[in-house]
């Protein structure tokens, strides 16, 4: 080895420097930016009029891991129902922070209701659609001493379908007279960047903290979204929410979404994500948290659930045993993560491999914390468990599946429970209350 070699570097660039915002609700206290963790927002997709509806979904995003959700406020009938939907939210003991989304007429509902008010945390505003001329100007300062009155944050929220068409003539006016135009793609992406900077700097100006405002411009293209938000992380130090918007549904959402925001993540840029995904019809709305927690844990940002690694199977796996296991072992843990994560602090970093053969099973299964290698086509019909990269025992039969999961259950209790707090147990102590005994 050549001793001036040094080793490759691994992981994120640093994260880029801002400033941090709050968002509170009640004891519950969010940090965004300033190097906080990279926070997941979500949204309904309920009328925020229904509030019983409304507040269940919310709940079922906090409980998938959304930590912020943002509900739509358009109408008298929906601010009207804010208040009740936060009572009720609260009364079912779940705090977290709710951002109402105005548009068009946000500075009369939040004025006509000032309960609603309250009872967000947050305000989302876009000066695309605060209304135009000294109308435009006029709207926005109210918004804006609103949420000074009130202690709320704010996010300006541009949007690629929805800017600010004076402030867009204007830059193209200015881009007809350089001696070289840039191509009207560009102008956008200008438009966009200037509209959120000018709109922040207005917002301070008018005596709202520079900590209580993050960032976003939403796009829908993943080239435009890296350049926009590079921009924005160059020209300011407000944190930043990032999100492709309009991603579209199934495998091409997730793809456009994870292509657009790991490449902004990995250059330290970002400090709260949604991935809008299009749900199937009748699709859980909570899929987009899920898939936002695996871009982040899969880079290595954070940890929210155990993961389970699993090889795509080929020729020598024909049995569909161990896909039907993984998918079963994934789903049984992120089931137990809102129990586990309070009486098992860690256990979100732990790595599961269910494997199937021996080619990459044994390997597999060692380096991750528990791991099984199942009987691949033509092999021995059983299954080496392998614990802390050691081998404990090996399964038979036609409960490999429950008594697997068992295992897993013990490992986690003894290595990230009470047990756990002077020192790192074995498991295989446990494997005895198992009755695996007799597989070995």
């Amino acid at each position: 080895m050549n001793d001036r070699c040094l080793p490759m570097p691994v992981g994120p660039a640093a994260r880029r420097a801002t400033r941090q915002m709050r968002v509170v609700w009640g004891q519950r206290v969010l940090r965004i930016g300033g190097g906080a963790p990279v926070l997941v927002q979500s949204m309904t997709n309920t009328d925020t009029a229904d509030a019983i509806a409304t507040a269940i979904q919310v709940k079922e995003l906090a409980r998938a891991g959304s930590e912020i959700v943002r509900i739509t406020v358009n109408t008298p009938a929906a601010a009207d129902a804010v208040p009740a939907i936060r009572d009720q939210l609260d009364r079912m003991g779940v705090d977290v922070p709710l951002v109402g989304d105005f548009h068009y007429n946000g500075h009369k509902l939040l004025v006509e209701h000032p309960s609603c008010a309250q009872a967000l945390s947050k305000y989302r505003i876009n000066p695309g659609n605060v209304g135009a001329g000294r109308k435009r100007d006029d709207n926005f300062a109210r918004m804006i001493d609103i949420a000074q009155r009130h202690g709320k944050s704010v996010r300006i929220g541009v949007n690629w379908g929805s800017l600010d068409q004076s402030l867009l003539a204007r830059l193209m006016d200015e881009n007809a007279a350089r001696a070289q135009p840039w191509e009207a793609q560009a102008v956008m992406r200008e438009a966009l960047v200037t509209s959120a900077i000018d709109s922040a700097q207005r917002a301070e100006q008018l005596g709202l903290p520079g900590d209580a405002i993050c960032l976003s411009a939403k796009v829908s293209n993943v080239q435009d979204l890296v350049a926009v938000y590079r921009e924005l992380a160059a020209r300011c130090d407000w944190p930043l929410h990032l999100g492709l918007t309009e991603a579209g549904m199934g495998s091409k959402g997730i793809v456009a979404s994870t292509a657009a925001l790991a490449v902004l993540l990995q250059q330290g840029i970002g400090d709260t994500i949604r991935v809008s995904l299009t749900p199937e019809p009748g699709g859980d709305r909570c899929n987009e948290v899920v898939v936002a927690q695996e871009i982040l844990q899969t880079m290595g940002l954070r940890a929210f659930t155990p993961m389970v690694i699993a090889c795509p199977g080929c020729g020598r796996t024909s049995s569909s045993f161990f896909q039907e296991l993984a998918a079963n072992i994934q789903s049984y843990l992120r089931h137990q993560m809102p129990v586990w994560k309070q009486q098992y602090p860690g256990v979100e970093a732990m790595q599961v491999a269910v494997m199937g053969c021996v080619v990459n099973g044994p390997g597999e299964s060692k380096h991750a914390d528990i791991g099984i290698s199942l009987p691949g086509s033509g092999e021995a019909p059983v299954a080496p468990v392998f614990v802390d990269g050691e081998r404990t025992v090996t399964l038979k039969g036609e409960r490999i599946a429950e008594e697997f999961q068992a295992i897993v259950d013990d490992y986690v209790r003894r290595r990230y429970g009470d047990a756990a707090a002077g020192g790192q147990a074995q498991v295989a102590d446990a494997l005895s209350t198992t009755r695996l005994s007799q597989h070995a």
